[in-house]
């Protein structure tokens, strides 16, 4: 058994590259809420904001890994994060944030999740206090019957920077769509990652669309290397600006750190595995676009 959760893993993985944060959420008052609460502050996270339900269980996922991919069943009805709604956003440490981090699990949850992640996208972009980033990350089992699609669109595209896979853009919104296309769909982020699973990742902004091949790896289990990438992105962009960087060379390293942190996910049962040492992802960053595209990655050691 581990601790997994969208939001809590780009918390884990955002404080595994260096960078301050803290998860907002509710765990129930129980053995596994505490087990939860332990473990993501062992990664480096601030928990304070996380409050003890007294009344409501703690969600539970299940991943059953099989021949044909893995299938997740949720037990989140009635949890202790379906209660959650727009007060959360009065916490100081959203006022005094620099990024919001949102997915479309949070909305999926209950009418007051919804409310909550709607109050956090209301202000104009140029109004709000922070940057809000959002990971479409669909759920279909967790969504009422034919709510989603419209749901996530309208969220997706009132995001500073937006992330949504090649292939539940298909089956939310068309499937014949390209990433030109999702675009297109959502033109108002300021920054739109299309991630097409193990092939690639592309980012679109005001100045370009840069395309950046996935590392080759050795996949345990694929569940949670979207929340790694979407960390390791973030986290990429927080990088400074190295002296004569261009803007798209800025967004193609953090692609890339994209890329090396889902391999983190993608090598492990869990949702959060262990980092490359500093060294080798300075190397990585650093390969020439050509040795980036041959590169085999290798084993990557705690």
């Amino acid at each position: 058994m581990s601790v997994a959760g969208a939001e809590s893993n780009v918390a884990m993985y955002l404080a595994a590259h260096g960078v301050p944060v803290a998860w907002l959420s509710a765990l129930g008052d129980d053995p596994l809420g505490r087990r939860v609460r332990d473990e993501v502050a062992a990664a480096g996270v601030d928990v304070r904001g996380v409050r003890s339900d007294p009344r409501r269980p703690t969600g539970l996922m299940v991943k059953d890994p099989g021949p044909d991919g893995t299938r997740v069943h949720y037990y989140r009805s009635g949890s202790a994060a379906s209660a959650l709604g727009p007060e959360l956003l009065d916490d100081d440490r959203v006022r005094t944030a620099s990024l919001l981090h949102l997915t479309g699990v949070t909305p999926a949850l209950s009418a007051s999740c919804r409310a909550l992640v709607t109050q956090a996208f209301a202000p104009p972009a140029d109004r709000r206090p922070y940057t809000v980033s959002f990971d479409v990350n669909h759920r279909p089992a967790l969504w009422p019957p034919d709510t989603a699609a419209t749901a996530l669109r309208r969220l997706a595209d009132r995001a500073d920077i937006t992330f949504v896979g090649l292939d539940e853009a298909q089956e939310l919104w068309g499937r014949g769509l390209t990433a030109e296309g999702i675009r297109s769909l959502l033109p108002a982020p300021r920054v739109l990652v299309v991630k097409d699973g193990a092939h690639s990742a592309t980012a679109f902004t005001d100045d370009g669309r840069w395309t950046v091949p996935a590392l080759r790896t050795q996949v345990v289990e694929p569940v949670g290397a979207g929340d790694a990438f979407a960390a390791g992105f973030l986290s990429g962009l927080r990088r400074p600006a190295q002296a004569g960087q261009r803007p798209g060379e800025r967004v193609v390293a953090a692609l890339r750190l994209g890329h090396i942190t889902a391999v983190s996910a993608l090598r492990v049962a869990g949702d959060h595995g262990p980092l490359p040492d500093d060294e080798r992802i300075v190397r990585l960053l650093g390969l020439s676009d050509r040795d980036w595209r041959t590169h085999a990655s290798e084993p990557v050691h705690p």
